[in-house]
């Protein structure tokens, strides 16, 4: 084995452990579901040979919803299976089972929607694994690549291990709730989404940047500060924070 590798090996167990920190340093008394779940996403970007993440998430009795990720094409694709009930992270969602190294133009009888669309979109696999604990399954992790071939088995072992965390996280959190509290938090979080990606439209507009960059904006903010992502775009939603005010991520 190569320096080269070493060093590659070293970085990315590195980056896992630092994850797993960071999402575990986010389980505070202000729990933020948002928050934690594209901080996981995000990391699964950096840490793992994929080029895009996302998450779906379903309140308790309810149908899978679009809650984080990674880039907005993946957004976009995240919510694009949900509108056609088909898709790696549906079928994972649904039969509580990993769906890995699909080479998704190999696979257009399988979902054929959704695979003309991820292809547009420039991705060619698609692996999606369960948050899922003790039987009961709560949502699913997307991680789509560029390119096709196998995923190295510890890269899926990781992100496995970020779901895991994640899922943990969730039902601890509702554990402490009873269920009309339960599902008024979920409500909440549901939308928040929406709040956030009306914020988004505001930055995007008036900077005229992206919405990745808008929304990196928002989150700079929201750390900087100590306050939760749906107040700093409810503030700006409101009209309450200023445009010109909002911090530069680094």
């Amino acid at each position: 084995m190569g320096t080269h590798r070493v060093g590659g090996i070293m970085l990315r167990e590195s980056l896992i452990i630092s994850t797993l920190v960071e999402l575990a340093d986010n389980l505070v008394e202000r729990f933020d579901i948002i928050d934690i779940l594209t901080v996981m996403s995000d990391r699964c970007v950096e840490a793992l040979d994929v080029d895009a993440a996302g998450v779906l998430l379903a309140p308790p009795g309810g149908e899978l919803q679009f809650v984080a990720s990674s880039s907005e094409s993946m957004r976009l694709l995240e919510l694009f299976q949900i509108q056609t009930s088909e898709g790696p992270c549906v079928e994972c969602y649904r039969s509580g089972a990993a769906v890995v190294n699909v080479a998704l133009g190999e696979t257009d009888a399988r979902w054929p929607r959704f695979t003309s669309r991820a292809i547009e979109y420039g991705f060619n696999s698609a692996h999606s694994l369960p948050l899922r604990l003790r039987g009961h399954t709560i949502g699913a992790l997307n991680l789509f690549r560029t390119s096709q071939g196998m995923m190295e088995e510890d890269d899926v072992a990781a992100a496995q291990g970020f779901a895991h965390v994640a899922t943990i996280a969730i039902l601890q959190h509702r554990a402490m709730l009873d269920a009309t509290t339960l599902n008024t938090q979920l409500d909440h979080a549901l939308t928040s989404r929406v709040i956030i990606e009306q914020a988004k439209g505001i930055i995007t507009g008036a900077m005229h940047c992206g919405m990745d960059e808008a929304f990196r904006r928002l989150r700079a903010h929201s750390r900087n500060h100590n306050m939760a992502l749906t107040e700093i775009a409810a503030a700006i939603v409101e009209g309450t924070l200023r445009l010109t005010d909002l911090d530069t991520p680094k």
